[in-house]
């Protein structure tokens, strides 16, 4: 993914601290007012979190999700469909949009891009290659897809292959949407073009099959004879697929053979476009971030991520069961004192873990220094769970991660445990330490002028030992 993309999608997944916006309105608010953060009171009343959890109503964090902005949109999943001509990509890509009918889906045909030809090319149009890559106008399409990318609405061409021109007073309106189809012979061609996609497939069609339906299409749909057609076939058409298009497969990361009656082909690319379209953003950009829709199974889905071997047991009731056994050497790490409170989860799993401790005290974003730790004399040899169940700014995860990797442990064996992150804590702990596997229940918003996270769940350390005002 190239920089400004990147760039991009994390304007989009951090919202309003990283646009600019900083919450404006928690400034300007009276202190006076009842609904001032600063005045704001604790309430027996509570809100329930997107991912189940509940935060106190009447506290700064509420307070801030009342008055700020929404949240950008999300990036759209753009797919590249290319292949040879009459292959089948337009079949492939009506297949796709029906199985996707819960999301708003568009197609975009390259065709649409076609270049209007003069009135001295259209009196000799059958010596014209309409197959070569400067055919089309892909500075058009760049700014067309771009606008797409944006999530912004666009006016695309309609090219009359009767007339070889656009109509001058038509377009057709494209709105933003979830999923970006575009389809093309030559979509793979150009770089610029490859960078705006997500996934690349490649429609392969046996060459006869190709040319029987090119016949069948150019007759009956854009009345040309026979005779032409097959003259066009052979002079500009098949040259330009075995040098333009067929170098372009390279490039797929998906490869359908017969089109679409491949209809496993099809199925499995849908499920995975689901997957992606299920992720956040920052899932996108950091394949080390992994979130569990529930908060009951991060520790588990932690596990699930350390190397094990296959085991066979024997039930109560004599029966053999083939099932694993996570490595031996495996530990646990809490940041005192909210991470004590995922402690027992980590037992309940693991009887007989040892964990370790770290204490980190903090003053605002800045002031972190760690005061204490007590860890396992082998830890070096040790695979660690760090556990801390709020993700804010980063610092401190980045501090306690920095210190077990001064005690000898890899960077790829510490798998970082948390129920609730904010996108910038998440870009400062992956920044640093890429190999560390981040397990979370949620991506907030962002921060607030605090440093807490929004909507989030305020001092989760004191409101789960019940030490809150």
């Amino acid at each position: 993914m190239p920089e400004k993309a990147v760039d991009d999608v994390m304007e989009a997944a951090v919202g309003a601290h990283f646009s600019g916006l900083r919450l404006e309105a928690l400034r300007l608010s009276s202190p006076s007012s009842p609904s001032s953060p600063s005045s704001a009171r604790a309430s027996p009343a509570a809100a329930t979190h997107s991912n189940g959890a509940v935060y106190a109503n009447g506290t700064a964090a509420a307070a801030a999700v009342e008055l700020a902005s929404p949240p950008a949109a999300r990036q759209p999943f753009v797919i590249g469909v290319s292949g040879g001509t009459a292959s089948g990509k337009t079949t492939v890509c009506d297949m796709i949009i029906q199985q996707l009918h819960d999301h708003r889906v568009v197609l975009v045909n390259q065709d649409s891009f076609y270049r209007g030809l003069t009135a001295e090319e259209s009196a000799r149009a059958q010596d014209y290659n309409f197959d070569h890559p400067d055919a089309f106008d892909t500075e058009q399409l760049l700014e067309c897809m771009g606008q797409l990318k944006r999530a912004q609405p666009v006016n695309v061409p309609i090219y009359d292959f009767k007339k070889h021109r656009r109509c001058s007073e038509s377009f057709r309106k494209v709105n933003a949407s979830d999923v970006i189809i575009l389809e093309g012979i030559l979509v793979f061609h150009d770089q610029r073009v490859r960078n705006l996609m997500d996934m690349k497939i490649f429609v392969d069609t046996d060459a006869d099959i190709r040319l029987a339906r090119r016949i069948r299409r150019d007759t009956v749909e854009r009345g040309r004879d026979i005779s032409s057609v097959l003259d066009q076939y052979g002079r500009f058409v098949k040259p330009a697929f075995d040098d333009f298009v067929l170098p372009s497969k390279k490039y797929a990361d998906v490869i359908i053979p017969r089109g679409g009656d491949n209809h496993v082909a099809v199925d499995l690319i849908v499920e995975h476009i689901r997957t992606k379209l299920g992720q956040h953003d920052l899932c996108k950009i950091y394949p080390n971030v992994h979130v569990v829709q529930s908060t009951f199974q991060v520790v588990e889905h932690g596990l699930g991520h350390l190397p094990f071997t296959e085991k066979q047991v024997i039930t109560p009731t004599g029966s053999v069961y083939m099932g694993v056994d996570f490595c031996k050497k495996l530990c646990g790490v809490s940041i005192v004192r909210s991470g004590e409170s995922m402690e027992n989860a980590l037992r309940a799993c693991c009887k007989g873990i040892k964990i370790g401790k770290i204490l980190i005290h903090r003053v605002g974003d800045n002031g972190q220094q760690l005061v204490y730790h007590k860890l396992p004399m082998d830890i070096a040899e040790r695979h660690v769970l760090l556990m801390d169940p709020v993700l804010g700014t980063g610092n401190s995860a980045n501090q306690a991660i920095d210190l077990l990797i001064r005690k000898g442990v890899p960077e790829d064996r510490i798998i970082f445990l948390n129920l609730i992150s904010a996108p910038e804590g998440i870009q400062c702990v992956c920044k640093r330490f890429p190999l560390v596997k981040i397990v979370t229940s949620e991506i907030d918003y962002g921060l607030n002028e605090e440093f807490r996270v929004i909507p989030g769940l305020g001092e989760y350390g004191d409101r789960y030992f019940g030490t809150d005002n």
